[in-house]
């Protein structure tokens, strides 16, 4: 019997792209509503590359700071059972994107309010990449939010270079850049929660 060759090697992952996102899963509010703002930007590996098979996730409170979004981002067809996504009325506060080839997420959504008296608004997000063995959670805060960060408990120990990772860049009117670094210079900040 004649030896036979190596097995190729293989990836492991990620494979978000195969079930994970879903039609309009950047669309927390449609383009038509009054207060609608885009977020977006890039996700770049330590050396500085674009990742474009990252996956974004939003988590956010609404206008009013309220932490009650409605099911709905997910619904399936009662018919077929195909995915429908959003109603476009209810605000669901969630959003799921991949990134593009490269390596860009954009998310559409309205400006959190303050989840509680003293809070400052932001956009939870969670960051799923290759080479991640367990995801990543930083937040976006817009700039008119920026002077409040060194008030926040969790954020007090930051230098002020550090607290501008979790700041987005005003762009033009309603429209906000945020680049989530994995590694290296101008690395975004990421917290633990336990």
């Amino acid at each position: 019997m004649t030896g036979l060759p190596p097995t190729p090697a293989q990836t492991v992952g990620p494979f978000f792209g195969y079930a994970l996102p879903f039609t309009g899963g950047g669309d927390i509010v449609p383009i038509s509503h009054p207060d609608a703002i885009t977020v977006h930007g890039y996700v770049f590996d330590g050396a500085g590359q674009p990742i474009p098979d990252a996956l974004v996730e939003i988590w956010q409170a609404d206008r009013d700071g309220g932490l009650t979004g409605a099911p709905g981002s997910l619904r399936h067809d009662p018919v077929d059972g195909s995915v429908v996504g959003r109603d476009h009325v209810e605000f669901t506060g969630f959003a799921r994107v991949p990134t593009d080839a490269d390596g860009h997420w954009a998310v559409r959504t309205v400006p959190p309010g303050a989840h509680s008296a003293n809070a400052t608004p932001y956009l939870a997000v969670a960051v799923f990449a290759r080479g991640l063995l367990h995801h990543l959670y930083t937040r976006v805060y817009l700039p008119e939010h920026a002077t409040a960060l060194s008030a926040d408990p969790a954020l007090s120990g930051l230098p002020a270079d550090r607290l501008s990772t979790m700041v987005a860049a005003a762009e033009r009117d309603r429209r906000y850049r945020f680049d989530i670094r994995l590694q290296g210079e101008g690395e975004t900040v990421f917290l633990a929660f336990e």
